[in-house]
C-alpha cells in the first residue's frame, strides 16, 4: 500500500487541479474578507456607500456583524459552515480518483496489486495528507489576510484551533472516503460531480432535513456529514463535543470498506 500512497502523493504534486482547487478556496477567502472590509470598517464604508454598496442611513443604523467572531469563526463561515470546502474539495477528489479510470490506469494498478484493498487505502490515506494541507495553509492564509486587513476580528486560542481543525479534518476525510466509494462505484465523472455538489454544498441533506423536520424525525440528521461541519462545536467546553470525533470516523470507516468491498466485486 505504502508504494502505491508513494505513487499516488507523486501525482498529486505534479497535477494542477490540486492546485487549482486550493487557489478556489483562498481566491473566496480573499473575497470575503475584502466584502467584510467594505462593510465593517470606517475607511472600507467610505468606499462602499459611492459605489452604492450601503445608503448613508444603513452606516448609521447598522451594527456590526462580525460581533462575538473571532478567526477561527470567521474561517469556519467562509467555507466549511456553508459546505464550500467539502464541494470544492469533494470535486479534487473526484479528479483525482475518475484520472484511473477514465485513463486506463487503473488496470495497470491492479495488474501490480492484486490486493485492491492497498488501493483504497491508499486513494484515503492520500485524500486525508490533502486534506489536512489544505486545512492548515487555508487557516494561515486566513490569518494572514486578517492581519494585512487590520485585525478585522481578533484572534482565536491555539486550543480551539487544534481541537477544531482535529475533529474537522476527520470528517472532512470521512467525505472524501464517500467521494472515492461513489467514483469507483459509478467510474464516472458526471455522477462524482454531482455527488461532490448535492452532497458537499449539503442540497440533499438539508432538503431531507425539512422535509423530515415538519414531522419531527430530521434530528438525526444533525449526525450527517454536512450538518456536522455546519453544526460542530468550535470549543471544546465538554465530554459530548467529542461526538464529532465519533461521526468522523464511523463514517470513515463505513464508506472506506464499502468502497473496498464494491472494488472486490467489480471488474476492472
Amino acid at each position: 500500500m505504502f508504494n502505491l500512497l508513494r505513487m499516488d502523493l507523486y501525482r498529486v504534486k505534479r497535477s494542477k487541479s490540486v492546485y487549482v482547487c486550493f487557489g478556489l478556496l483562498l481566491l473566496a477567502t480573499v473575497l470575503v474578507f475584502g466584502m467584510m472590509w467594505l462593510l465593517e470598517t470606517p475607511q472600507g464604508r467610505e468606499i462602499s456607500v459611492p459605489l452604492g454598496m450601503l445608503t448613508p442611513e444603513e452606516v448609521k443604523e447598522s451594527g456590526s456583524i462580525l460581533d462575538g467572531v473571532d478567526t477561527l469563526g470567521f474561517f469556519r463561515q467562509i467555507c466549511l459552515d456553508g459546505g464550500m470546502y467539502n464541494l470544492i474539495f469533494g470535486i479534487w477528489v473526484m479528479l483525482f480518483v475518475c484520472a484511473d479510470f477514465q485513463s486506463g490506469f487503473i488496470k495497470n494498478i491492479m495488474a501490480l496489486h492484486q490486493n485492491r484493498w492497498n488501493y483504497i487505502g491508499s486513494k484515503v490515506l492520500t485524500a486525508g495528507i490533502v486534506d489536512f494541507g489544505y486545512l492548515v495553509l487555508h487557516l494561515l492564509f486566513a490569518l494572514l489576510m486578517n492581519r494585512m486587513f487590520g485585525n478585522l476580528v481578533p484572534y482565536a486560542g491555539w486550543r480551539d484551533i487544534v481541537f477544531y481543525l482535529s475533529w474537522v479534518w476527520l470528517v472532512t476525510t470521512a467525505f472524501a472516503a464517500l467521494i472515492i466509494f461513489i467514483c469507483i462505484l459509478t467510474r464516472s465523472v458526471a455522477a462524482g460531480s454531482v455527488a461532490a455538489v448535492l452532497l458537499g454544498g449539503g442540497v440533499v441533506v438539508m432538503s431531507l432535513y425539512g422535509i423530515l423536520n415538519m414531522i419531527h424525525m430530521g434530528e438525526w440528521l444533525k449526525y450527517s456529514i454536512y450538518l456536522t461541519c455546519a453544526m460542530g462545536p468550535q470549543k471544546y467546553t465538554s465530554v459530548k463535543n467529542l461526538y464529532v470525533y465519533v461521526v468522523g470516523f464511523g463514517f470513515l470507516v463505513l464508506y472506506t470498506v464499502i468502497a473496498g468491498i464494491v472494488l472486490k466485486k467489480k471488474d476492472i
